[in-house]
């Protein structure tokens, strides 16, 4: 089966001129998120602009590309050779705090490039791929504060009868903490964050806190686990197997493959791959296995939100998707928030607003 990629590679794109925007925002997990908007321009006004949305973490990052600015993108290009010209360009001023950054920046720079191929064909991603867009079924993450305490949870469901979470587990989570999160009977995904190194989010394998969640969640999807030699034998039984998931070392097909099974489920967040070539090839490898796969966010502040939203729609509707709107990432809980499932545009062009 050819992949969707060869759908969308011979689109011919034609960018005039790039500017960037940065965006900065609060999160309901005790942050300041940055990110940098993308626009390349190839023709007159916004039908004519493709953008896409760079979430590298650090804001330095930001900083310095806002100060420097990205190389020379303008020219006449197809998909494909634009994505191969951006092989050879370095479109960080400064070294990246992390490596994986550079996927992220790439991605942000392709999806622009994308969204304005597809405006310039007056088209949008679904049916270039020949596919549907559906309604997305999705879940809120969010962070239960220190010391952990189900209010968060309890005040959202409230606004949104039914809304259900994927949330991450810590060493401070205790039976009681877990016995009323089950009973609230909405974790469909508990991140344990195992494989992150190196970063604010690191949660070192803790087999005590596995076995509470593997027990007390016994239907949610266990995402991330680190497996040691003392983790490991939780995850022997196939049971508990079928209900993992990875997302932190996913970042093409060959990390897929490299994984110490094959696995039911992942996680897709599309700027870890950083290529459009890279993700649909992965996704076409996840149909031909029968591997489920859902949508996962950072913090997008901009048109990256939307983006992961319409990959969801056409790729993975029906799953636990964290791709909330981004209202859901706010510090306090709005009066009305959008519910489960979330419709696609009646009309689109484009990939994604």
């Amino acid at each position: 089966m050819a992949s969707d990629y060869e759908d969308l590679a011979d689109l011919p794109v034609r960018i005039d001129a790039v500017s960037s925007q940065r965006r900065e925002r609060e999160t309901s997990s005790g942050f300041t998120r940055v990110t940098t908007e993308f626009a390349l321009t190839g023709g007159d006004g916004e039908a004519h602009t493709g953008r896409g949305e760079d979430v590298t973490y650090e804001t330095a990052d930001h900083d310095a590309l806002a100060e420097k600015g990205l190389p020379d993108l303008t020219g006449e290009f197809t998909v494909d050779s634009f994505s191969a010209r951006l092989d050879d360009l370095d479109l960080f001023p400064e070294p990246p705090d992390r490596e994986e950054f550079r996927n992220y920046r790439r991605w942000g720079v392709e999806s622009a490039a994308l969204d304005l191929a597809l405006r310039q064909a007056d088209t949008d991603l679904a049916s270039a791929v020949g596919r549907s867009a559906d309604p997305v079924r999705f879940v809120a993450s969010t962070r239960l504060g220190e010391p952990p305490r189900i209010d968060r949870v309890e005040e959202l469901r409230e606004r949104v009868p039914g809304l259900e979470f994927k949330l991450d587990p810590t060493a401070d989570w205790d039976r009681d903490l877990v016995a009323a999160l089950a009973e609230t009977g909405a974790v469909r995904i508990a991140d344990l964050k195992g494989a992150y190194e190196g970063t604010e989010v690191d949660n070192p394998a803790d087999p005590d806190l596995y076995e509470l969640v593997i027990e007390g969640f016994p239907e949610a999807i266990v995402e991330d686990p680190g497996l040691t030699d003392e983790t490991r034998e939780l995850f022997e039984e196939n049971e508990v197997r079928s209900r993992t998931s990875w997302d932190a070392p996913i970042h093409g097909i060959d990390d897929v493959r490299a994984l110490p099974w094959e696995p039911d489920w992942l996680n897709i967040k599309p700027s870890r791959f950083g290529s459009i070539e890279s993700l649909l090839e992965t996704i076409d490898h996840c149909e031909e296995r029968g591997i489920s796969m859902y949508g996962g966010g950072q913090f997008e502040l901009g048109v990256g939100r939307g983006q992961i939203q319409t990959l969801a729609a056409i790729y993975y509707p029906d799953t636990p998707n964290d791709v909330a709107p981004r209202r859901y990432n706010d510090p306090a809980v709005a009066d009305e928030l959008p519910a489960s499932p979330l419709e696609p545009p009646a009309e689109s062009v484009g990939f994604g607003r």
